[in-house]
C-alpha cells in the first residue's frame, strides 16, 4: 500500500513539477523556435507532392476520402467505444479508450507546440466535407492525429483479436497486417489528397503512432491492472485529469485541439470512475459477449436503443449541472473565471477591473500570466466524465435490471 501510494505521488508531484518550471523556463516557446521553421520549411516544400496527389481530383475520390476520415475520426470513435463496451469486449474498450485518450494528448501536445501551418490554400484544394473536417482545418498540422489515431487503435486491436482468437497461424497475422498498413496507407494519401496535411504531417504521426503503440503494448497490462484492481484508482486518476489541463502547451494561435484534449481527459476520468465502481458487476472477463447465447443480436440492438439516448441524457445534464456549480465554486473560492461560449453573463469576466477581491486558492494557482480561468474547460471535462461514467456503470446498470 505504502509503495502503491509512493509511486502516485511521486508521478503528480512530478507532474505538477513539470508544469511549474515549464511555465517558468518557457519551454514551449523554446521548442517552438527550434521545430516550427524546420517543419514550415517542409510543409511549403511538400505543396508540390500536394499538387501531385490533387491532379487525380474526382467526385468519387472525394466522397471515399472523407468518409474514410470519418470512419477513423474522434467522434466516430466517441460513439463507437461505448457500443464496444456494451459488446462484452470491455478490456479492449477500456483500453482503447485510455489509448485514445493518450493519443489525443500526445498528438494535441505537439501540434500546438510546434504550431506549424497545414497545405496553403490556395494553391491547395482543401475539402472539408463535414463540420468535423472544419474544425479539424483550425487545428495545426503537425501531427497527423487521423494518421496517429489509425497506426494506434488499428494496431492495438489487431494485437487484441490475435491474442483473443490465440491463433499462431502465419498467414491470419501477415493478413491482419496488410489490412492495417492498407488503411493507414489509404487514411496518409488520403488526408494529403483533400489538402488537409503535407508528408511531413503524415510520416511525423505515422512516426508518433508507431512509437505510442510500442509503447502501449509494453505497458496496457499494468495500466489495467491497475484500473480494475489498484488502490486510490479514482483519486489519482482525478487529480491527474486536472493536472492535465495545465500540462498543455499554449499554442501561437488558439486551436481547437485543447478542446478535444480536454473532452478526452474526461472521457478516461469517467472511464476510470465507473470500471472502479461496476468491474466484477459488469466489466469482469466472463460477461457476455455479442454474437453468443448469451448475448444475441437483437439483445445487443436493445442495449443500443437503451444506452445511446442515455448517456446523451446525462452528458446534457452533466452540462447543465457543471455550469451551474462551477461558477459558484469559483467565485466562493476566490477564484476569477470567464466563459467563452457557454454562460453567455461570464463573456468577457476576468479583467483586471473584475478581480480585485482574490483568495489564496487564487494565489496558488495562478503561477502563468493568467488573469482568469475558462469555466467551460471544467465544464467540459465533467460533461464528457459523465457521458463515460454512465456508459460504464449507469447503462450496464440499466441492462442489468432490464435483462438485456
Amino acid at each position: 500500500m505504502e509503495s502503491i501510494l509512493g509511486w502516485q505521488l511521486l508521478f503528480l508531484g512530478g507532474t505538477a513539477t513539470w508544469i511549474v518550471f515549464s511555465s517558468i523556463l518557457n519551454v514551449t516557446q523554446k521548442l517552438r523556435s527550434l521545430t516550427q521553421p524546420w517543419v514550415s520549411h517542409y510543409v511549403l516544400s511538400g505543396t508540390s507532392i500536394v499538387l501531385k496527389i490533387q491532379k487525380y481530383e474526382h467526385r468519387y475520390l472525394d466522397a471515399f476520402f472523407s468518409g474514410l476520415s470519418c470512419v477513423v475520426s474522434v467522434p466516430f470513435y466517441t460513439a463507437f467505444l461505448p457500443l464496444l463496451f456494451w459488446s462484452g469486449h470491455c478490456k479492449l474498450a477500456r483500453q482503447m479508450t485510455l489509448l485514445m485518450a493518450f493519443c489525443d494528448y500526445m498528438g494535441n501536445c505537439i501540434k500546438d507546440v510546434v504550431s506549424a501551418p497545414r497545405p496553403s490554400s490556395p494553391p491547395v484544394r482543401r475539402v472539408t466535407a463535414t463540420k468535423d473536417e472544419q474544425e479539424n482545418a483550425m487545428e495545426y498540422g503537425l501531427p497527423s492525429s487521423h494518421t496517429l489515431n489509425t497506426v494506434c487503435l488499428s494496431g492495438y486491436l489487431l494485437h487484441y483479436i490475435l491474442s483473443y482468437s490465440g491463433s499462431d497461424d502465419v498467414c491470419k497475422e501477415l493478413m491482419g497486417f496488410f489490412l492495417v498498413c492498407l488503411v493507414v496507407g489509404l487514411i496518409g494519401v488520403g488526408r494529403i489528397y483533400l489538402g488537409m496535411h503535407s508528408l511531413i504531417d503524415i510520416i511525423g504521426g505515422l512516426a508518433l503512432g508507431l512509437g505510442i503503440l510500442t509503447f502501449w503494448l509494453s505497458v496496457d497490462e499494468y495500466i489495467d491492472d491497475f484500473v480494475v484492481s489498484g488502490q486510490k484508482v479514482t483519486s489519482f486518476w482525478a487529480t491527474l485529469s486536472f493536472l492535465l489541463l495545465f500540462a498543455y502547451p499554449m499554442p501561437e494561435l488558439p486551436t481547437p485541439s485543447f478542446e478535444y484534449h480536454t473532452a478526452f481527459d474526461g472521457v478516461a476520468l469517467g472511464i476510470v470512475i465507473g470500471i472502479q465502481q461496476t468491474y466484477h458487476q459488469f466489466h469482469h472477463e466472463n460477461v457476455a459477449r455479442i454474437l453468443t447465447p448469451q448475448l444475441r443480436l437483437h439483445a445487443f440492438v436493445g442495449r443500443m436503443l437503451v444506452g445511446i439516448p442515455t448517456i446523451l441524457l446525462v452528458k446534457f445534464c452533466s452540462k447543465a449541472l457543471a455550469k451551474w456549480i462551477l461558477p459558484i465554486l469559483a467565485y466562493t473560492l476566490g477564484i476569477p473565471v470567464r466563459s467563452t461560449s457557454y454562460i453567455p453573463a461570464l463573456n468577457g469576466a476576468g479583467k483586471k477591473s473584475d478581480i480585485k477581491q482574490s483568495g489564496y486558492v487564487q494565489k496558488l494557482l495562478f503561477f502563468s500570466k493568467q488573469t482568469s480561468f475558462d469555466v467551460d474547460t471544467g465544464t467540459r471535462l465533467l460533461q464528457y466524465a459523465g457521458l463515460a461514467w454512465s456508459t460504464v456503470d449507469l447503462v450496464p446498470s440499466l441492462f442489468s435490471h432490464l435483462g438485456l
